[in-house]
């Protein structure tokens, strides 16, 4: 007797073949970031251009925060994506990095040539979480990736000298200061005029892609682009349109 697998996000028997155990329904609603976004750190926004000259920027942006030139996103990361995310990092369905890296190669390929790297690195972790998880989940993405796209990858690139603290949820803050001078260029690093795609799961607020490019670019580096599968978007984003509004009349006032 032979009877179908679930689905591992949403439990419903898996109908077609797949090399991975999610459903079709289940990445249909996996929600791909579009425009407008941010020209520099691809957050979305219906504001990003308003009132503004030059490339359309988002408040963080245009105040300098990011050491990275640019980063985009493949979706937003809501429960269905979490869910895969999961499963990914922490349950060993290594075949989801293959599925990640050709959608972050399509989503490479709408930025119409923004993204030229020499080399490919992951953001790395931890050699404690390293040897509890076994593998690096950004590593199983960005394998793939440079693959696709016939370039070197360099995993050992950069090194994380400073664990993440214990806690499972970090605020903002408590976010940046975990990952300040937390990642350093390994010693036999060579990236002096390189141009290099750091790719990760999530981007959450930006503090690690941030952390990793400063290093970066402190050891030389020409130009830091991040990669990341998921997206989180602060609510206000996906609420009502008075919420928007509002956000919009703030950022309006923060430029006066």
């Amino acid at each position: 007797m032979l009877f179908p697998a679930p689905c591992r996000i949403c439990q419903r028997p898996l109908v077609n073949a797949s090399r991975i155990p999610v459903c079709e329904p289940c990445l249909e609603s996996f929600e791909r970031l579009e425009p407008p976004i941010c020209q520099q750190c691809g957050r979305p926004s219906r504001f990003v251009a308003a009132g503004l000259t030059g490339p359309a920027l988002c408040r963080l942006c245009r105040t300098g925060t990011y050491g990275f030139a640019r980063a985009r996103s493949f979706a937003i990361y809501n429960d269905a994506l979490g869910a895969a995310v999961v499963l990914l990092k922490y349950e060993e369905v290594k075949r989801l990095g293959e599925w990640f890296a050709a959608r972050l190669g399509e989503t490479m390929a709408q930025q119409g040539g923004e993204f030229r790297p020499d080399m490919v690195a992951p953001v790395p972790l931890h050699r404690d979480r390293l040897r509890e998880r076994g593998y690096n989940q950004a590593e199983v993405i960005a394998r793939p990736l440079a693959r696709r796209l016939g370039l070197p990858l360099l995993p050992r690139l950069l090194v994380r000298a400073r664990p993440r603290p214990p806690q499972l949820v970090l605020s903002r803050r408590e976010r940046w200061n975990s990952v300040r001078g937390a990642y350093v260029t390994h010693a036999d690093a060579r990236v002096d005029k390189a141009r290099i795609l750091l790719v990760d799961d999530v981007f959450t607020t930006g503090a690690t892609l941030d952390a990793c490019a400063r290093a970066l670019r402190k050891a030389g580096a020409a130009e830091v682009m991040g990669l990341t599968v998921a997206r989180v978007v602060p609510k206000w984003l996906l609420g009502s349109p008075q919420a928007r509004e509002i956000e919009k009349n703030r950022q309006s006032r923060s430029r006066i």
